[in-house]
């Protein structure tokens, strides 16, 4: 029983450290998705298709 007791235990604190870990990889994904999209968003072409779908839209509840 104490074995078990010790085996449990032991896991959790394995289960902290995965926890730890996982939350580093998922900032990591995070900033990097987020700096993607920042890139994107920056450029030229983004702007000039932002723009031009505004319009398309504007001009269709005109019409």
């Amino acid at each position: 029983m104490k074995a078990l007791s010790m085996f449990r235990n032991c896991r959790r604190g394995v289960e902290n450290g995965m926890v730890s870990a996982e939350y580093a990889v998922g900032t990591i994904a995070t900033t990097s998705i987020a700096g993607v999209l920042i890139w994107i968003v920056q450029q030229d072409w983004f702007k000039e298709l932002f723009v031009a779908l505004f319009k398309m839209i504007f001009e269709a509840f005109m019409s």
